[in-house]
């Protein structure tokens, strides 16, 4: 499930209107494109997990339906934190992969949405969060690996210039990797094909996005 190739051009096509805080202009024609990506991300990513087989359907408290409500709640984080940074970040390489990411991890919730419904499962089930993985009691304060806190994500919302790229590149390097650490944990104990399959698109993507991420940030640097 991989984003749609985009270019920072196609989401200026309308003058910037400064905000009243003084943040980088957001671009009113790129808002609207952007919803309307996240919105097909999201139906691609239904009609794709309506494809999963039904020989076998997971129970609630299986590591299939553990793995798609967490990292549907793992995921949803970095789409906030994507908008926040194609909004306000400076460097137009950062507002790319903001895109990328947002549009990319849309679809995926899709999917892992249409898994449970497929499933005869609810959105949130019975279980606690992470009690499908091994090292799940390790979480803290209810945050899933690589997620950022309450107080983090204030700060990237009310960061200014350079530093709205500088956040968001350092909590998104830290989200891919504990979203990867997720991933390995579902492809180690499911034998779900479909599972398999979409988990390990996931890792391929935020792997590539982590090397992605770690050029811009010396980039944001300079």
């Amino acid at each position: 499930m991989t984003a749609p190739t985009t270019t920072d051009s196609e989401y200026d096509e309308t003058q910037a209107v400064p905000d009243e805080d003084g943040r980088a202009p957001a671009r009113r024609y790129g808002l609207l494109a952007l919803t309307v990506l996240l919105v097909v991300g999201l139906l691609l990513g239904y009609a794709g997990g309506l494809l999963t087989p039904r020989l076998t359907r997971p129970g609630d408290a299986s590591v299939e339906a553990g793995f798609a409500r967490d990292m549907t709640t793992h995921h949803t984080q970095a789409v906030e934190m994507s908008l926040i940074a194609y909004r306000s970040a400076t460097l137009p390489e950062v507002r790319q992969i903001a895109v990328d990411i947002a549009t990319g991890q849309q679809g995926e919730i899709g999917a892992m949405q249409t898994w449970l419904r497929e499933w005869g499962l609810s959105p949130t089930g019975s279980q606690p969060p992470m009690s499908w993985m091994s090292d799940g009691a390790t979480v803290k304060d209810g945050l899933m690996p690589g997620m950022a806190t309450p107080q983090q994500m204030a700060a990237l919302r009310d960061a200014k210039g350079i530093e709205v790229d500088r956040e968001f590149l350092a909590l998104m390097y830290n989200h891919h990797l504990g979203g990867i650490h997720m991933i390995d944990a579902a492809l180690a104990e499911t034998d779900n094909a479909e599972v398999v399959r979409v988990a390990e698109t996931m890792k391929s993507t935020q792997q590539s996005e982590l090397n992605n991420l770690r050029q811009l940030q010396a980039q944001a640097k300079g």
